[in-house]
């Protein structure tokens, strides 16, 4: 979803949008309206109980140029904290996703008080999140359910907000980068395939290395290394670092992710029923990589390194057993009595070879 500013009204707009402060709804007055639209506004909404709680949204629609019809939008921001902002910006994307509404134009200059340039971003931030969705796969979705959001115009924000929004925006990004990456099926995601889209992150001079299958081998790291001998699917050490502190920061701040790319349990099988969540058994992996990615966007001056243990816990006929014993890279010998234990295993060699970056 693109967010911009401008500093005054567009000639046209898809849906006009005032926020509202908690028990303000009687005073709203919509730029352009006659006063007998303003006070059929002012009616309807007392009639729907709408007194400008945050996340409240009110809609109505007044005769405009030509005969058109002009969506009126009332969004209640409750006590214009920043949180309440943030709520206001969710309830507009959750209302207005695929209602056939390409642009929310938002008029801040309605609010009685002006909201920060914190506030500001943190309503663009809600806008972005709940706007989020996986429809990559819905190859029948019915128009009226197609989304249809992709703009917000928030006009009149207080001085700062756009760069404000830059380093919300950064986050942001992180956060979609994780739930495309948890959203995936395990036949798109594996270790392999989770590695080339963390690529996309060196654009972001995030330093990106790979350890396969023969380097892991090579540095001891048998834990990992025997979850992953049940699976066709290679596994990968992945580590990411930005260093944004210019050298401030020689120590690094590690992040670890577990990133179980499907685990059926292993010999120790999973009950079918539910297994096919454990796709999202990679989530903590998920996580490292949009935190990276939200750091290095926002440039934060941090010295960070994100390590991601990537495999897939599979009950081939070469498959870990309930028995073995294996090496980690720490030297320490580890007896697996159940498979379906594996994510111990994994960070186990992970958080080793986190602490010699």
């Amino acid at each position: 979803m693109k967010i911009s500013f401008a500093t005054a009204l567009p000639k046209q707009a898809d849906a006009l949008v005032l926020p509202v402060a908690k028990g303000a709804a009687a005073a709203v007055a919509v730029p352009g309206a006659s006063d007998q639209d303003n006070a059929t506004i002012r009616a309807a909404a007392a009639a729907s109980r709408f007194e400008g709680e945050a996340g409240g949204v009110f809609e109505a629609f007044v005769a405009g140029a030509g005969g058109a019809a002009r969506r009126i939008v009332l969004a209640g921001v409750g006590q214009g904290s920043a949180e309440d902002l943030e709520k206001a910006g969710a309830a507009l994307a959750a209302k207005y996703q695929s209602a056939g509404v390409p642009t929310l134009t938002i008029v801040l200059g309605a609010l009685a008080i002006a909201p920060s340039a914190e506030a500001v971003a943190r309503l663009a931030s809600g806008l972005v999140l709940r706007n989020w969705r996986q429809d990559a796969y819905r190859t029948k979705l019915p128009e009226k359910q197609k989304r249809s959001l992709a703009d917000a115009v928030l006009v009149g924000a207080a001085d700062g907000s756009e760069a404000a929004w830059a380093r919300h925006q950064a986050i942001a990004q992180g956060v979609s980068f994780t739930r495309e990456l948890v959203t995936e099926p395990a036949n798109i995601l594996y270790p392999e395939s989770f590695v080339a889209r963390c690529e996309a992150l060196r654009e972001h001079g995030v330093q990106i290395d790979v350890l396969g299958r023969a380097e892991m081998e090579a540095a001891g790291m048998g834990a990992l290394l025997g979850v992953a001998q049940g699976s066709v699917r290679e596994p990968k050490l992945l580590v990411m670092r930005w260093d944004g502190s210019g050298g401030t920061q020689p120590t690094p701040l590690v992040f670890v992710g577990k990133g179980v790319t499907f685990d059926t349990g292993g010999i120790s099988l999973k009950p079918p029923a539910g297994m096919e969540d454990m796709k999202w058994d990679m989530g903590g992996a998920g996580a490292v990589a949009g935190a990276m990615l939200a750091l290095a966007a926002r440039k934060a001056k941090a010295h960070v390194v994100g390590v991601c243990g990537l495999v897939e816990n599979m009950p081939d006929g070469n498959a870990q057993r309930p028995g073995d014993v294996v090496t980690s890279m720490s030297g320490q010998t580890i007896e697996v009595i159940n498979t379906d234990a594996e994510g111990r295993l994994v960070l186990w060699d992970a958080l080793t070879g986190g602490k010699k970056k």
